[in-house]
């Protein structure tokens, strides 16, 4: 948890089901590559488990040796099946102008593949101050640090996880797979119910 509050806070913000619902979006482009590659993949179930990296969820359906390989296929129909189909989640834009308001730098670490996570960012007019992707867990403490973030919004405990080993202040919404109570287990120093409830909280945390 993050010691002092500062005037310009740098804050990190999660992707999927922190910022977007990409459910739609990932579900069309899991029944595309089933279709692509002849592979069942239950596209329902898959969306109730965002968060991790791409290899985690294709392991369920595909053998270790072909992961690589579908991972590459599956992040390049990517923009033509997900993109146009995903939409902010309620409160996105919102957040990130709270934070420009405050002084401070808004910055999106995700597991997603990078170069999907900016067209996603793009086709809704969502501007952070960084993109960084291909991060998942405590990985993101990397980016986190790099860019002296003292704050980490994310929907899974994962996001907990990374936002705890960069001694950033873990605030989690309840928009993505882990509901409040496992957040709050995994760690999470402030839970809001979604990202409309960002930008009060923001200025309280700012002006303590």
């Amino acid at each position: 948890m993050a010691s002092t509050t500062t005037l310009a806070p740098t804050v990190g913000f999660d992707l999927d089901m922190t910022l977007i619902d990409s459910r739609p979006g990932i579900r069309a482009c899991y029944q595309a590559l089933s279709e692509r590659t002849g592979t069942y993949i239950d596209a329902d179930l898959a969306v109730t488990r965002l968060g991790p990296p791409l290899a985690d969820e294709l392991a369920n359906w595909f053998p270790a040796e072909r992961i690589d390989e579908v991972a590459d296929l599956y992040r390049a129909m990517y923009p033509t099946f997900a993109i146009a189909a995903t939409p902010a989640l309620p409160g996105a834009r919102e957040a990130m102008s709270a934070v420009r308001e405050a002084g401070g730098r808004a910055i999106v670490v995700t597991a997603k593949y990078e170069p999907n996570a900016k067209l996603h960012l793009a086709h809704l007019g969502i501007e952070p101050d960084a993109v960084i992707g291909d991060l998942w867990a405590e990985q993101k403490a990397l980016a986190l640090r790099e860019h002296g973030a003292g704050v980490y919004v994310g929907d899974h405990v994962g996001d907990v996880r990374g936002a705890r080993t960069a001694d950033a202040l873990s605030v989690a919404v309840a928009t993505g797979p882990c509901d409040p109570a496992e957040l709050r287990e995994a760690g999470a120093d402030v839970v809001l119910a979604d990202l409309t409830e960002f930008p009060r909280w923001l200025s309280g945390y700012v002006n303590d």
